[in-house]
């Protein structure tokens, strides 16, 4: 009996060529495993595609729901958001598919796991620091790593590889855009990407939606209801946080919303450039916010903001199942007991724009905060406040004005 390898298949050229490299060069039999976190239509094919290159077997996993529900909202409640403009779609994914090759591998009996991620990007990290906190006795193997075996270096180079090894597949040698599809976003980097003083092609680059100078020129109003910081309701309809997401991503794609161009600071200690797509991402974490801010009080915001950035790094670097993750989770979750209430908003050409919030537990009081009626908030108390917060400043005003008149 051989020993198994799950390799985690996307259909790709690139996890396509690994199948036979992985026979030759270690003479495994090959199990490809093929997690479904929402990738539609690339997963069509995948069986014979498998199969034709010498795979013995393929699981496709839909672990959609389990994605949402277990990966996503966390960082939807910590409104996670790495370096300001990144919503984490590609960094989220990784844990639960890690999570099922580990899984997939104890049920085979596999003695490794293998990735196709290259050796310049963040997902080699991810992949791998899941698989060692799951089961640190698997080995792990990373292609593009071994370059003493894996000579590759192109598409041209995939594709004569897999034909001389009896493999004639229905993939171009043509550059395009690389891509990280799932119900969250899509990313995507390469061609005129790579140069920071180029402008996206959002005309060949979008794949979710239109940019916001395509957009319908009316607007369009949704509301949604959450219940302790997950969304319920959408448009009065009763869903799951799946159908509610790929309706979001319907909409916003629809008005061009969620299209951001950043240049991020990777885990490995360079810079890259990328278009992400993120439109039910983006209506979401910014609905789950408004609602926020009736709810949470002052210093519980501003330490969530700290949180939530903390969040977002750890997200971002692969560290998910560590107990650093579920201390800080457990402390956005204690924040969401009553981020509860509807949220109403229009779509108008990229713009999320606010028409209404509502909770049953909005600290928001019309009494103390209108300019006309207030008896909950006497004015005269302001005086003895400012004169106390700011008390040191009036201090060193004095030791500095003493301090000049003795020079």
């Amino acid at each position: 009996m051989k020993e198994k390898v799950i390799l985690a298949y996307s259909g790709g050229l690139d996890t396509t060529a690994i199948i036979p490299w992985l026979q030759e060069n270690y003479d495994y039999d090959v199990v490809c495993c093929c997690i479904d976190v929402g990738q539609g239509n690339e997963l069509d094919g995948l069986e014979e595609r498998a199969k034709a290159s010498g795979a013995v077997k393929l699981y496709i996993e839909n672990v959609i729901d389990e994605f949402c529900d277990e990966y996503m909202m966390p960082c939807v409640k910590a409104n996670a958001i790495y370096e300001n403009k990144y919503l984490l779609g590609t960094s989220m994914a990784r844990p639960v598919i890690a999570k099922r090759l580990v899984e997939i591998a104890r049920k085979e009996g596999a003695t490794a796991i293998c990735h196709g991620a290259t050796g310049k990007g963040n997902d080699q990290v991810r992949f791998e620091l899941g698989i060692k906190a799951l089961a640190p006795d698997l080995k792990i193997i990373a292609p593009w790593r071994c370059t003493d075996t894996w000579n590759m270096q192109s598409r041209e180079d995939e594709i004569a590889y897999c034909k001389a090894h009896g493999i004639d597949l229905p993939f171009s040698a043509s550059n395009s855009y690389s891509r990280d599809r799932n119900l969250w976003h899509i990313s995507h980097e390469g061609l005129e990407l790579e140069d920071p003083a180029q402008a996206p092609n959002y005309d060949h680059l979008l794949v979710l939606g239109v940019s916001p100078e395509k957009a319908p020129d009316e607007g369009e109003i949704v509301t949604m209801t959450f219940e302790k910081g997950v969304p319920t309701l959408l448009n009065g309809e009763k869903l799951k946080v799946s159908e509610i997401l790929t309706k979001l991503n319907e909409l916003g794609g629809k008005h061009g919303v969620g299209i951001i161009d950043i240049v991020e600071n990777r885990v490995v200690g360079m810079k890259s450039r990328g278009v992400y797509e993120t439109p039910g991402g983006t209506i979401l974490m910014e609905a789950h916010q408004q609602l926020e801010e009736l709810i949470l009080d002052r210093d519980t915001y501003t330490a969530k903001k700290d949180m939530g950035n903390k969040f977002a790094d750890i997200v971002y670097e692969g560290k998910w199942f560590t107990p650093l993750r579920e201390a800080v989770q457990a402390f956005i979750e204690t924040t969401q007991q009553y981020v509860t209430g509807e949220v109403k908003f229009k779509l108008y050409k990229g713009n999320i724009i606010k028409m209404g919030t509502t909770s049953p537990y909005s600290l928001y009081n019309e009494s103390i905060a209108s300019f006309t009626t207030g008896d909950l908030y006497d004015h005269h108390d302001a005086e003895g406040f400012i004169n106390l917060f700011g008390l040191s400043l009036k201090v060193r005003a004095m030791m500095m004005a003493e301090a000049e008149k003795n020079k």
